[in-house]
């Protein structure tokens, strides 16, 4: 470990190349440059689109490729930092590779230079809520705590403010963990299931990112796996950790379980109470499993009573499962964050009625036959919009039970119109849902666009 400006020094006289300009690379781009570092930062978007932005960086010393061939010469750079979103089985990044370049991450650096104990997240679904429960339970222990990652907030900047008594918590994706060398000091698996297969391809390259939340720790560090995922419980025989596995489904002999209406630890000191499920005000059983996870995490670092106090007060995350407002006895409900038919079926399952789904977006690859089946047993009305609208359409007719179910189906032209149609059709006492099952990329910059959008639609009404 070095700091900042002793990693930077070895920077000195090499070529250094950022591919994008996006919210994790920002900051590395203008750290790199303030310290007078020859620096070119590639960027897929055509110049229009990002002119301030590049008028900044160029006025810093930035020398900039932009546009469709923004890779063309990045095998000349001694040292490359990519983007999350671009593989590093990129073509042209592999034939740098091999002439001597050195790829890396700002994520990576980050973990390179940190100096305190790292809490890091990944998982298919439940990331942000359980890394926002480990942030917030660290808080009320009265720890200093640094929260970010895939969660919106690169850390990077804050690393030289960081003691060794802090904390830091952070949400990883499959894109960052990808070409990871470190592990962090406590890896949380949250679950796995198929994800972003449009990115990795196939589900073993998927699985094989995800491994790095673990399997460069040291036998002194911890790993918190999923026993109700299949997947993840077979996993936790590879941990170089110690394990610790959570269920929902089955008490454990060790670990954190259900009990008597209530979440429990045991470990080697024995068993305990941590958290009554009804001090959980977050609707979904998919929101008992964020808790176990986080609590787990946290074991021997926070008192129990610190739990308790967070989750009496925590109402949730924005655009997961967030009530927009009620309008005529209809209540409107934000899941943006239902980016795969994994966390659509989790919003479907919070709910102890039949839905008004709206969903669709952008096609990962990822099959929705089993969102089709749990369409038909739970939902009442599904709007579709989107690139996937055909898709999802074909997997609920070809279901189980669909002729009979009395299912309303329609497709609308974009996210407006299916808000428009939900208010038509929604009657005193129904609930409208926006969970998509799909990335946001086919009309929005993301999910959290999506969300506000969504939100902004139906206060409108």
């Amino acid at each position: 470990m070095s700091t900042m400006s002793e990693y930077l020094e070895t920077l000195r006289g090499k070529s250094i190349a950022v591919i994008g300009m996006g919210v994790s690379n920002t900051p590395l781009i203008r750290t790199l440059l303030r310290a007078e570092l020859k620096v070119t930062v590639c960027d897929k978007s055509p110049r229009e689109r990002v002119e301030e932005q590049a008028y900044e960086l160029e006025s810093l010393g930035a020398r900039l490729r932009l546009g469709a061939d923004y890779l063309a010469k990045i095998h000349k750079a001694d040292i490359i930092f990519r983007t999350p979103g671009l593989s590093p089985n990129t073509p042209e990044l592999q034939k740098a590779m091999e002439g001597g370049s050195i790829l890396t991450s700002e994520m990576e650096l980050f973990f390179q230079l940190c100096p305190c104990k790292i809490i890091g997240v990944t998982g298919s679904d439940g990331k942000t809520t359980t890394t926002t429960l480990i942030s917030e339970f660290l808080k009320e222990a009265g720890l200093n705590v640094y929260l970010g990652g895939n969660i919106g907030r690169p850390l990077l900047p804050d690393v030289d403010g960081m003691t060794s008594d802090d904390v830091a918590v952070v949400e990883l994706s499959s894109f960052q963990l990808m070409s990871m060398d470190r592990s962090p000091n406590v890896a949380v698996f949250t679950n796995l299931s198929p994800n972003h297969l449009d990115y990795h391809h196939t589900m073993e390259e998927y699985t094989e990112a995800k491994l790095n939340i673990f399997c460069h720790q040291s036998p002194q560090d911890r790993a918190i796996f999923n026993y109700d995922n299949d997947i993840t419980r077979s996993l936790a025989k590879a941990a170089v950790g110690r394990p610790m596995l959570f269920s929902r489904k089955q008490r454990l002999e060790e670990g954190v379980y259900l009990r008597d209406g209530a979440i429990w630890l045991t470990n080697g000191m024995g068993s305990r109470e941590v958290l009554p499920l009804e001090d959980i005000h977050i609707p979904g059983v998919h929101n008992i499993e964020n808790y176990m996870a986080a609590i787990a995490a946290v074991d021997g670092i926070v008192p129990d009573r610190c739990v308790r106090t967070v989750a009496q007060r925590f109402t949730g995350v924005e655009h997961r499962i967030e009530l927009v407002r009620e309008l005529d006895g209809v209540k409107y409900y934000n899941d943006s964050i239902g980016t795969s038919p994994t966390r659509t079926m989790a919003c479907l399952d919070s709910f102890q009625q039949k839905l008004i789904l709206i969903a669709g977006g952008y096609d990962k690859g990822v099959p929705f036959t089993q969102l089709g089946v749990e369409i038909v047993r739970q939902v009442k009305a599904l709007i579709l919009t989107g690139d996937t609208a055909p898709a999802i359409r074909k997997a609920v007719e070809e279901a189980e039970g669909f002729a009979e179910s009395g299912l309303e189906l329609i497709e609308t032209e974009d996210l407006a119109a299916a808000v428009s149609a939900a208010r038509d059709i929604a009657q005193k006492g129904d609930v409208v849902v926006l969970s998509p099952a799909c990335a946001a990329f086919d009309r929005f910059k993301n999910f959290m666009e999506r969300g506000r959008v969504f939100k902004q639609l139906v206060n409108d009404l």
